[in-house]
């Protein structure tokens, strides 16, 4: 088989840049090496997850229920159906893309690839036959997989994100490594479902890089659910115990401590797919991290005629950072003159509250020494929130306190990854404090606090008294 694009992965990168390449008229194929489309995103990842969390959050209002005046009896969990919801809408999903394959005669092979040389491919499927594709030009977007702690042994009770969203076990205690995004989101998940959940995190908050305002009233939150989160805190050997698994956890002070838990998830991370290509072949030149070098505008890596975008070239390793850069990947392949030029990534944990944020931290400006000023409005005074009985929220704005452009901003609430969407888009059009502060934002709703925080900053608020 020859095609003008062949594009590796069905992710939210993958199969966005075969859509796209196939809208403009070029003959694609795109390999991916499970049986369905979506990759890790759709299957095992950010729609799977985000179903669980929805769930943990309709179970945890339960404890809200006295105060608007409701009496019902607490939610009982019925694992088998909890998990035939998740995989009919992941069924639903994934069935929806190869619809839209066949649509646009994308021509889907299954199977693994690996590269023979700068042009071609071979794809083996399931059954162990292969098969060479030659291209044109292509799109490399097979993502990423979870980190293995070396150190841990093989045991049943020992998950991966894709592992813990099987809910193996949702009684008894559970230790997560790493108190990253996944690991809050699981957290989240999996004390609300009934175990006890202590968060063991090497540095010193969990989130790190979230500014630490934001951090805590998520960690507020999750620590009122039961959880407890350690910090400055090694796990250094995990043993098995029979259905067990003893831990050794080294506190900040030096002293070490031994627990027993039921189940051990490792999130500290993903690493870059790669090193399962041989990339070599096709003169693809990886860094010392073992993600793919791109040219950061075209996305060309050192074989001109191969583009890579999403989890394997690092920095952001998030789905909504694939699918932008498989549009405009294949638009480049297509012969358009684009760039990609997205300043700035949101990053969004969908835990409760919520924690959102985009563009310039605070975090970063103090350690880069970048001059800003900001605005922050607490949603105690915010109506809405307090309709919803959640008022822990808080929403500000970074900007240039000569030129008032908009740096960056942060949410911690409830929708807060809805929210942040307008800081971001404020940052690509180069608006000022003062855009959005004229800006006339409906109310009663939790997108006014955007707003307000930009009133604060030029002090006109007047839900606030600003000495």
């Amino acid at each position: 088989m020859k095609v003008q694009c062949l594009v590796i992965g069905a992710g939210p990168g993958g199969y966005a840049a075969a859509f796209r390449a196939s809208d403009l008229g070029l003959s694609v194929c795109l390999i991916e090496r499970y049986e369905q489309l979506g990759g890790v995103c759709l299957n095992v990842g950010c729609i799977p997850s985000k179903a669980l969390l929805h769930v943990s959050e309709l179970i945890n209002a339960h404890n809200d229920y006295e105060k608007f005046g409701l009496e019902a009896s607490k939610p009982k969990v019925n694992k088998q159906k909890l998990l035939d919801f998740k995989a009919q809408l992941v069924a639903r999903l994934t069935g929806g893309l190869s619809m839209l394959a066949k649509k646009r005669r994308v021509n889907v092979v299954h199977g693994s690839a690996s590269f023979i040389d700068e042009v071609s491919v071979e794809v083996t499927d399931s059954n162990g036959a292969k098969q060479t594709i030659t291209f044109d030009q292509c799109i490399l977007a097979t993502g990423s997989r979870p980190i293995e702690l070396g150190f841990l042994p093989k045991h049943k009770h020992i998950v991966d994100s894709t592992g813990a969203l099987g809910l193996p076990i949702i009684k008894g205690k559970m230790l997560i490594i790493g108190g990253g995004i996944i690991g809050c989101e699981m957290a989240s998940v999996y004390q609300a479902l009934g175990m006890q959940v202590t968060i063991c995190e090497m540095l010193d908050q969990i989130m790190p890089g979230a500014d630490i305002d934001l951090v805590k009233p998520c960690q507020k939150q999750l620590e009122a659910h039961g959880v407890t989160i350690l910090t400055q805190t090694k796990v250094l050997e995990v043993k098995e115990d029979g259905e067990n698994l003893q831990v050794t956890i080294e506190k900040p002070d030096g002293k070490q401590t031994k627990a027993s838990f039921a189940l051990v998830l490792q999130a500290v991370g993903r690493r870059s797919n790669a090193d399962q290509m041989k990339c070599q072949n096709a003169g693809i030149q990886l860094d010392d991290h073992g993600f793919v070098k791109v040219n950061a505008q075209n996305l060309q890596t050192t074989n001109p005629k191969i583009r890579a975008i999403g989890d394997i070239i690092g920095g952001h390793m998030l789905a909504h950072k694939a699918t932008a850069q498989g549009r405009v990947a294949a638009e480049m392949v297509a012969g358009e003159q684009v760039i990609f030029d997205a300043k700035v990534i949101p990053s969004v944990a969908y835990t409760e509250p919520e924690v959102a944020w985009v563009g310039l931290t605070e975090t970063e400006a103090k350690q880069k020494n970048i001059s800003y000023a900001k605005g922050v409005f607490p949603w105690a005074a915010n109506g809405r929130a307090l309709c919803l009985g959640r008022d822990e929220g808080l929403t500000k704005i970074l900007y240039h306190p000569e030129t008032k452009r908009v740096l960056g901003g942060g949410i911690v609430g409830r929708h807060a990854g809805d929210l942040i969407a307008e800081i971001g888009l404020a940052i690509e059009m180069g608006c000022d404090i003062t855009d959005i502060a004229l800006t006339v934002h409906p109310h009663p709703t939790l997108v006014e606090t955007v707003g307000l925080a930009a009133e604060v900053a030029e002090k006109t608020v007047t839900d606030l008294f600003i000495s």
